[in-house]
């Protein structure tokens, strides 16, 4: 008999800096993915960017991240790039159509997080194959992913946001210029200040710097993960998230917020010494949460994202500055196109609360795909491989 399930793929891992939370994330998708609807595949890109794909999905629903990871790196069966993009195509390395399989086209999940998966280049690689995938297409990934973008269409749009200062690399050659782009931050917002690589998430690379001695370590750090660095000022405030779904008509979740274990939200404390912690919903009134979300959405149109992004604000408590600064209310901080899907992750977490279980939420997340890819199919012509 027919398996008339759609076939799922999803690609986790990766070469950046985010690789290991790329398949927590992973982990999470496929436990999620209700196996009587969907057909699932696993294919992981390894640190070295091979593409191999694991024995049985269902191995990886039984066994736990570091079982996922070893399956990346050692265990899973090669394949080639072009053998997953042409699975609309034929039955290339068993991928395609099948007598077992729905003859559909399969929907791409990607779970992947950072460069060369969450910036544009992925999905411009599924657009090109004519593959539907989850997520933002190649522009809004690109824009939402490079910080320094972000912000500056976010603030052509009059969405509120911290003051910040960026440089490319090329322009710091020397400590004597990294002085000067630092007295320059010091002038606009004081001390202390956030440096973070412009392309980069799960605050990898980003540090909070008190003094100058700090400020050249943080930007030798970012400069280390990406060609652009951003510096921003610190904000007095609570770090509050916003999950978004959807296309043409997207909603958004409720607030929850983030109660940092550390100084600040980092990567450590994200995903290594469990400190922090969230509440949600988060303890907002009325007007302050439709004020949140409003802004959310307004952001998610700005930077052209479809399928599904997380909103970072900041609510600024309004406490007193040297510059004397009054409260400024809500700050968009960035948006996240693939977020993440670990234990800890908002996104899942936020949908949730809202009503939405992870089984339900991955259903609607496919339906968006779906739906895109035969809007823009119906536009450009019903031909192979014009999606591009």
């Amino acid at each position: 008999m027919t398996d008339k399930r759609r076939r799922v793929i999803v690609l986790f891992g990766g070469r950046s800096a985010e690789h290991e939370v790329s398949c927590t994330s992973a982990v999470w998708a496929l436990r999620s993915l209700d196996q009587t609807k969907y057909a699932v595949t696993a294919i992981g890109i390894t640190h070295d960017g091979d593409w191999v794909r694991s024995d049985s999905a269902a191995a990886l629903l039984a066994g736990g991240l570091s079982e996922l990871t070893n399956r990346v790196e050692a265990s899973g069966t090669r394949v080639d790039q072009q053998e997953v993009l042409a699975l609309e195509l034929n039955s290339i390395g068993g991928f395609g159509p099948t007598d077992d399989v729905d003859a559909a086209p399969p929907v791409v999940l990607p779970m992947l997080h950072g460069p060369n998966g969450e910036d544009g280049t992925m999905q411009g690689l599924l657009e090109v194959a004519g593959v539907p995938f989850v997520g933002s297409g190649v522009l809004g990934s690109a824009v939402s992913m490079d910080k320094i973008v972000a912000k500056t269409l976010l603030g052509a749009a009059g969405i509120p946001q911290a003051r910040y200062l960026s440089r490319a690399a090329w322009e710091l050659p020397t400590p004597a210029e990294v002085g000067r782009f630092r007295v320059d931050c010091e002038d606009d917002f004081g001390w202390p200040m956030f440096v973070k690589p412009a392309n980069l998430g799960s605050s990898v690379g980003v540090s909070k710097a008190h003094d100058p001695a700090e400020f050249a370590m943080a930007i030798d750090l970012a400069f280390s993960y990406d060609d652009w660095v951003i510096v921003e000022e610190a904000i007095n405030g609570r770090e509050i998230e916003f999950a978004v779904l959807g296309n043409e008509t997207p909603v958004v979740s409720i607030g929850g917020e983030i109660l940092p274990g550390r100084e600040f939200y980092d990567y450590d404390d994200k995903y290594l010494v469990d400190g922090s912690q969230s509440q949600v919903p988060a303890h907002l009134t009325p007007e302050e949460l439709a004020e949140g979300q409003r802004l959310a959405l307004e952001s998610y149109r700005v930077l052209r994202c479809e399928g599904l992004a997380r909103a970072d604000f900041f609510l600024d408590d309004g406490t007193v500055r040297p510059d004397g600064r009054t409260p400024r209310g809500w700050l968009i901080n960035e948006i996240n196109t693939i977020p993440g899907c670990t234990p800890i992750s908002m996104y899942p977490k936020l949908w949730e609360a809202s009503g939405v279980p992870g089984p339900e939420l991955l259903d609607r997340l496919i339906e968006h795909a779906i739906a895109r890819y035969e809007r823009r199919r119906g536009r450009v012509g019903r031909g192979r491989n014009t999606l591009g």
